[in-house]
C-alpha cells in the first residue's frame, strides 16, 4: 500500500474488528499483506482496523508491526455491526472486505472473489468457502430465514439424507453445497466481499445487532434490491470459529435472538407469532436432543436458554 494513493486509486478496503484478539488479530494480518501483494492489490488497497476497546495488546502489536494499517480505537466495545460501520465510514475503496480478526486468507482469494464481481455486474456480494484449519468445511452459507426454511431447520428435515439435499436450507449443511458456486441468500460476516455501492444503496449493518446473525438482516435488505449474494468455494479462507467470541457455542442465543428481529424489522405480525412458536419447538427439541439425550450440558442449558428468550 502507498500512503500516498488518492481516494479514487483505491479499489480494496479491507476492514477488520477486534476486541481482545491480539494473537489471531496478528496471524489475520500477517496473512492479509502477502495475500494483497501476490494478487496484484497491494498499491490498490487499505486496510483499516477498529479496535472495540481492548484490553490486551492489540494495539500496541498494531502500532509496532503494522505500521501502514489506518487504526480506529474506540473507547467502549461499541458491537460487531456498530465497528464495522465506522470502518465503512472510513473507508476509500469500491469494494469493501469486512474480515473476522480470527480469519486468515489464503493466496489467491482475493483475486478469485474480485474476478467474479467482475464477471457478474448483478453481484453485490461474495463470501468464500471458510475452512477450519485441518481443512474441514465450515457452515458458512445459506438462503434467507423464511418460515420453510426455518421450519425445515428446526425440526431437523434438513438433516434427511435425501430430502435435505433437495432443499434450499437456511444453514448450507452439507459438504456437498460447498463443491460449486452458488447464488444464496446470505453469507457469514466472518469474510463478506461487498461492493461500496450496494452499501450506499441497501443500507449499512444494523447496529441494534450486537453480534451475530447481523450479515443474514444486511443480506435479506440487499437481496429486496434484486442484487445477487455469491458462495464461491474456489476462494478459500480459514476461519477459527469461535476465536474472536466465546468459543465453540458462542452466537446460539444470539442467533435465536436475531431471527426474531429480523422478523420483527421485516415481516407481518402473523409471520412473528408463527415464528416464536417454531423457534421454541426447536430450541425444545435440542434440549432434549443434544442435552438430555446427548448428554450435552452445555448446549441443554443454551437452548433452555434460547427457549425462554425467544
Amino acid at each position: 500500500m502507498n500512503s500516498k494513493n488518492s481516494s479514487d486509486q483505491i479499489l480494496i478496503s479491507i476492514i477488520i474488528v477486534s476486541y481482545n484478539t491480539e494473537k489471531l488479530l496478528k496471524r489475520c494480518l500477517e496473512s492479509v499483506f502477502p495475500v494483497l501483494k501476490s494478487d496484484g492489490y497491494e498499491e490498490l488497497s487499505e486496510v483499516i482496523v477498529v479496535d472495540n476497546n481492548s484490553s490486551d495488546s492489540s494495539v500496541s502489536m498494531i502500532r509496532s508491526k503494522f505500521t501502514r494499517i489506518k487504526l480506529i480505537e474506540n473507547k467502549v466495545n461499541l458491537g460487531f455491526a456498530k465497528a464495522n460501520n465506522q470502518g465503512i465510514m472510513t473507508s476509500k475503496g469500491k469494494y469493501l472486505l469486512l474480515l473476522n480478526s480470527d480469519t486468515e486468507l489464503t493466496m489467491g482469494a482475493l483475486k478469485i472473489m474480485m474476478t467474479d464481481f467482475i464477471n457478474n455486474d448483478h453481484l453485490g456480494v461474495v463470501g468464500p468457502k471458510l475452512l477450519y484449519k485441518n481443512n474441514r468445511y465450515q457452515q458458512s452459507a445459506g438462503y434467507l430465514p423464511d418460515l420453510p426454511q426455518i421450519i425445515n431447520w428446526m425440526l431437523f428435515i434438513d438433516d434427511l439424507p435425501l430430502i435435505g439435499n433437495m432443499l434450499k436450507p437456511y444453514h448450507l449443511n452439507k459438504p456437498g453445497f460447498y463443491n460449486k458456486g452458488l447464488i444464496v441468500g446470505w453469507v457469514s460476516g466472518a469474510c463478506f466481499f461487498i461492493r461500496k455501492d450496494v452499501v450506499e444503496n441497501s443500507g449499512m449493518l444494523d447496529e441494534k445487532i450486537f453480534m451475530y446473525g447481523e450479515e443474514v438482516e444486511w443480506c435479506y435488505r440487499i437481496k429486496k434490491k434484486d442484487v445477487q449474494v455469491y458462495l464461491d468455494p474456489n476462494a478459500i479462507v480459514y476461519h477459527n470459529k469461535g476465536g474472536s467470541g466465546s468459543g465453540e457455542y458462542s452466537g446460539i442465543v444470539e442467533e435465536f435472538m436475531t431471527l426474531k428481529y429480523i422478523y420483527c424489522k421485516h415481516k407481518p405480525y402473523l409471520s412473528q407469532k408463527i415464528l416464536k412458536i417454531i423457534l421454541r419447538l426447536g430450541a425444545l427439541l435440542r434440549v432434549v436432543v443434544f442435552g438430555i439425550i446427548g448428554g450435552n450440558s452445555i448446549k441443554k442449558s443454551i437452548y433452555a436458554k434460547a427457549y425462554k428468550l425467544v
